[in-house]
């Protein structure tokens, strides 16, 4: 076996491609589209490249390409972190103790090299597409949602690698019958009262004044969240042009005062990777076609993000958004996945459970010192 760095466009196109052979018959598996993934390697249309060091590797044997994983580390994150942060991800690998050392001891080097000292991950480019699947390796992922075999987290632990941290997610379903507790439909009666508070619908003719609303809360109440760094412009716009491609207005809402000052969001994306598991990662030639009808007729979302002003917190705001994007969303097959909470964010998860969510899966997140 041999570890070779990605440094020409075909072996970009290698390290892409793989995991389409590595999971063709993995029906868990959801194959994201290849131009998406292209686009989170091409600095024009990724932003976050800006402050991103890099290096892709493959592992061959033979001539046959069997493993990849990329080192790196984003020095606007480091910045606000104060620490020496190295990331990897991108890891595929054979389950074969000696590949996946191998693939482990580049990305180290690597980050070694470069002065980080501590290696984390798995990590991506993509915002909140963070760590292994742990626990829950069914139903197939959401969008934007990572997936992988059991055996990547014993090889990321016989590297040394341990936990730092688990992301928990939640569901409800409507074909379950779920409702929300009467107990919070009479608190959030209370907050919308108490507070002056109302919600709407993202407006789409202004929708670069609703996505700066998002940056700004964002960077206001959720930046002593752990792993969370600074969102630049370019990234916020960058991800406002995406997501407006699959978005659904009754599933991106705002939290207004009495004054019409917004306070909060909660954003929940359709679950376009119902439709993309059919695709196999291209849109050509119909692809295209499938996706455009197919988003109004889904039901499945991934409850993305959910945001409030530090003032507004811990006074029901966060409920008051969940019960309206109920309503907005209900249908008896509605499925939401809450993906992700922070273990230990303890008044997100205890909200959850008070709204009868079900726990679903749970992803980790290892570290390791260089």
């Amino acid at each position: 076996m041999n570890i070779r760095p990605v440094t020409t466009p075909s072996d970009l196109k290698e390290f892409i491609n793989l995991p389409y052979s590595i999971y063709r018959n993995d029906r868990m598996w959801v194959p994201p589209l290849k131009m998406e993934l292209k686009s989170q390697f091409n600095r024009i249309k990724n932003p976050t490249l800006d402050h991103t060091v890099y290096q892709l590797f493959l592992l061959e044997d033979g001539n046959s390409l069997i493993g990849r994983i990329a080192a790196f580390y984003d020095t606007l994150a480091n910045d606000h972190w104060q620490e020496q942060v190295g990331l990897f991800g991108y890891y595929e690998s054979p389950n074969d103790p000696i590949a996946s050392k191998m693939l482990l001891d580049a990305a180290a080097g690597w980050l070694t090299e470069k002065g980080m000292t501590s290696m984390r991950g798995p990590w991506s480019f993509v915002s909140q597409e963070w760590g292994l699947v742990y626990e829950g390796f069914e139903p197939p992922p959401v969008i934007m949602a990572p997936y992988n075999p059991p055996f990547y987290n014993d090889q990321l632990v016989a590297f040394g690698l341990s936990k730092i941290k688990d992301l928990l997610c939640y569901y409800i379903s409507g074909k379950e019958g779920y409702q929300i507790p009467e107990r919070i439909l009479k608190l959030t009666d209370n907050v919308a009262k108490r507070y002056g508070v109302t919600v709407r619908r993202v407006n789409m003719k202004n929708y670069k004044e609703d996505v700066q609303h998002v940056i700004d809360i964002s960077n206001h109440s959720l930046v002593n969240n752990w792993g969370y760094a600074p969102v630049t412009q370019a990234e916020a716009d960058a991800l406002a042009r995406d997501l407006k491609q699959v978005i659904r207005p009754e599933g991106v809402l705002f939290a207004e005062d009495s004054k019409g000052r917004v306070i909060g969001f909660i954003i929940a994306l359709p679950d376009v990777n119902v439709i993309f598991k059919k695709l196999n990662g291209n849109l050509l030639p119909f692809g295209w076609l499938k996706l455009l009808t197919g988003i109004s007729k889904l039901r499945s979302y991934r409850l993305f993000a959910l945001a409030v002003l530090p003032e507004y917190q811990g006074k029901g705001i966060d409920s008051l958004m969940y019960r309206a994007l109920h309503k907005s969303l209900f249908s008896k097959d509605l499925w939401l996945e809450i993906n992700y909470v922070l273990e230990d964010n303890d008044v997100m998860n205890n909200a959850i459970i008070k709204l009868d969510a079900k726990l679903l899966r749970r992803y980790r997140i290892y570290e390791k010192q260089l």
